[in-house]
């Protein structure tokens, strides 16, 4: 279920592996823990890497849409991250 608010967009679209990650990093770490963070990509290697992101450094995906070859992702920032 995608979240009612949004904190940050990061708009990924047309960039490819591995820079949509780099700008997440970026991204998450200006962030506050549950924050909600939505990333819109077109790189079909971000449904892979993002949830990969998400479980490795403490954050949450909260949803994802996919509609062609656009993908949404909301995440939701864990405490782990530092500011």
């Amino acid at each position: 279920m995608k979240p009612d608010h949004v904190d940050k967009v990061l708009d990924a679209k047309g960039l490819y592996c591995p820079e949509p990650i780099m700008l997440l990093h970026e991204i998450i770490r200006e962030a506050s823990p549950g924050d909600i963070v939505l990333v819109k990509a077109t790189d079909p290697s971000t449904e892979r890497d993002i949830p990969k992101f998400c479980r490795f450094l403490g954050h949450e995906l909260v949803s994802l849409e996919r509609h062609e070859h656009e993908f949404n992702f909301w995440l939701k920032k864990g405490a782990s991250e530092t500011k």
